[in-house]
């Protein structure tokens, strides 16, 4: 039950600001909120599902009023984009995933050569995906409609361990693959590739 669109929000935080600076953000069926788990990073991300396009008009003040709302507390404006869903080897029952953690994983592919990647890309990464489903509770394929870092997004959903999770994306295998997709698929150079893993909030 994958979203058909998801707006991803990041709100890069002061390094003095507390959980309780967010107290007013209520997760839903529709809205999660994530802290950045990764080193030197310091952000808010703020998903939002839509099924149809125009349901952003709905709710266009509320996320404008949000710059306003929280400019004490972040230190830079607010970065977002609007994604599209593709695909997935694992399916979300959810709008948006519910779990412990969520890891965005973005790589932006050559239009000439991506319809060779789909293919490549459900033979190689998807297999691991699916050889990891009892560590893994979603795993959707999005692809950027509006972006300032335009490309393809996986939004990938687990629970427990951070170090059990990753393990399948950094172990000898999953490097053969990245070596692959460097060689034939990734342009943009490191703001082409990157990952980031996210704990859910409890707003």
């Amino acid at each position: 039950m994958s979203s058909n669109y998801v707006l991803v929000s990041r709100f890069p935080l002061k390094n003095t600001v507390s959980v309780d600076a967010f107290s007013s953000l209520k997760s839903t069926e529709s809205t999660r909120y994530y802290f950045c788990e990764e080193q030197g990073v310091n952000e808010l991300l703020e998903l939002r599902s839509f099924n149809d396009i125009k349901e952003l008009s709905w709710v266009e003040e509320e996320i404008g009023s949000m710059f306003y709302q929280f400019a004490d507390v972040i230190s830079a404006d607010i970065r977002r984009e609007l994604l599209k869903f593709v695909e997935s080897p694992i399916d979300s029952k959810k709008n948006l995933p519910e779990t412990q953690y969520i890891q965005l994983r973005h790589v932006e592919v050559p239009a000439h050569n991506y319809q060779q990647y789909r293919q490549w890309r459900d033979e190689t990464i998807f297999n691991v995906v699916r050889d990891n489903k009892d560590k893994i509770e979603s795993f959707e394929a999005f692809h950027s409609l509006i972006s300032g870092v335009p490309g393809v997004m996986f939004i990938s959903a687990f629970n427990g361990d951070k170090e059990t999770y990753k393990e399948a994306f950094t172990n000898a295998r999953y490097q053969e693959i990245i070596q692959q997709a460097g060689d034939n698929y990734i342009t943009g150079g490191n703001e082409g590739l990157y990952t980031r893993i996210y704990r859910a909030c409890c707003c």
